[in-house]
């Protein structure tokens, strides 16, 4: 069981044009909406793979109403909590060469009182499963105002007294109080990890010491992402560069949230971090390949897994 945990979705919007241009006009090619929300994109990625998983997440206001409209054939559980005010629209934009710009509202001002519903669902949902030692909660994605950023770090402790694993995927503050509440997985990408450590990472050694310290703040495992030059891993076992093969990407938003969910599916199928890793930028790098936001199928994931490559870092 994979319980992912979306405190902030939105309806993503998003436009594709014939080209991207400073100053310069650009023409629509295609429109289309979307459930959006690193939560529930980690969920779609891991049903199509056959997991089994529940997504638990607010909806409120009109937006709200669209996004469960949108959620009747994701196919798998969802778990609404409602809000009172609307959720927020995203604005994606991207060209026929893979550029990409991605607009994102903050979010709705949740009470105290939501906050609080949010996290009994949570827990509640999370005492029905029957084997905790093979689930997995990802908490995924921005927090929306109204909300302590140390919200996922008393999820990741929630989640931990009950025998269940846990990813953590966020920014800022919220990512650095849930780091040290050592999660099993961290999945930061190249300029949260910046923010975080409060420095470039511009070389091959700046993101093997950045993966090795943030191993350091609390995770069990950091998946320091690094898009089309693929991932780097710190394990207990050691660092590890994981490269895929070269690919045209076409739309890369939501490529690390196939990452985080290949990665948990395949250490359910019993596969070792490093190999589950590797899974994992397969399926970041095929759904990169692909038009809008969409997420690569497992035979689409597996064509891509077979030509990665796997190097410890000496």
């Amino acid at each position: 069981m994979i319980v992912t945990v979306t405190i902030n979705p939105a309806i993503d919007r998003i436009i594709s044009v014939d080209r991207l241009a400073f100053e310069d006009r650009a023409y629509i090619k295609s429109s289309r909406e979307s459930a959006g929300g690193r939560g529930l994109n980690a969920s779609c990625v891991a049903h199509s793979f056959g997991a089994r998983t529940t997504a638990i997440l607010i909806s409120g206001g009109d937006s709200g109403k669209r996004l469960q409209d949108l959620l009747r054939c994701c196919g798998h559980a969802t778990l609404i909590v409602p809000v009172k005010n609307p959720i927020r629209t995203n604005l994606t934009i991207t060209d026929r060469q893979g550029l990409t710009v991605n607009l994102n509202e903050a979010g709705p001002q949740l009470s105290h009182a939501e906050v609080t519903r949010f996290e009994r669902a949570v827990r509640q949902t999370l005492d029905q499963v029957e084997d905790t030692s093979s689930a997995w909660l990802l908490a995924c994605g921005s927090i929306p105002p109204g909300v302590s950023p140390e919200f996922y770090a008393k999820l990741v402790a929630l989640a931990r007294k009950r025998g269940v694993r846990t990813l953590l995927h966020a920014d800022g503050e919220a990512l650095r109080q849930g780091i040290e509440a050592r999660p099993t997985v961290v999945t930061p990408n190249q300029q949260e990890a910046e923010r975080l450590l409060g420095r470039a990472l511009l070389t091959r050694t700046h993101y093997l010491e950045a993966a090795a310290q943030m191993r350091t703040m609390g995770p069990e495992c950091v998946l320091l992402s690094l898009g089309s030059r693929g991932a780097i891993g710190a394990f207990p076992e050691g660092l590890y560069e994981v490269l895929p093969p070269r690919v045209d990407a076409v739309c890369p938003i939501g490529a690390g949230d196939a990452l985080a969910a290949a990665y948990t599916w395949s250490i359910e199928h019993h596969h070792d971090p490093v190999e589950a890793l590797r899974w994992g930028v397969a399926a970041g790098t095929a759904s990169a390949r692909l038009p809008g936001m969409s997420f690569a199928t497992p035979t689409q994931t597996e064509e891509i897994y077979r030509q990665v490559e796997v190097r410890r870092a000496e």
